[in-house]
């Protein structure tokens, strides 16, 4: 099938894996998420280049996130909330 004037940028989409977004946050915010267990840790997966989040593998996540990318999968949705966390679209 042709695509007559083709922007790739258009279809630029880096991803993460749910087992990969434990490497994204810092000792220092794990340290204060264990320290204040009322509230969740805010990770934005925009910040370190990525856009969407696929729900490969399982989620090392033993204290609540708050996910904020651009897409998200429904099964990346579904363990996250599984884990307790909370997934935020971005415009």
């Amino acid at each position: 099938m042709r695509y007559y004037h083709k922007l790739k940028n258009r279809f630029h989409m880096p991803t993460v894996n749910t087992d990969k977004l434990n490497l994204l946050i810092s000792d220092e915010a794990k340290a204060a998420a264990a320290k204040n267990s009322g509230k969740a840790l805010v990770l934005d997966v925009t910040a370190h280049g990525f856009f969407k989040v696929l729900g490969k593998g399982t989620t090392p996540i033993d204290f609540p996130l708050l996910v904020k990318a651009k897409f998200f999968s429904k099964l990346a949705e579904k363990k996250i909330k599984e884990a307790g966390g909370a997934c935020e679209l971005i415009a």
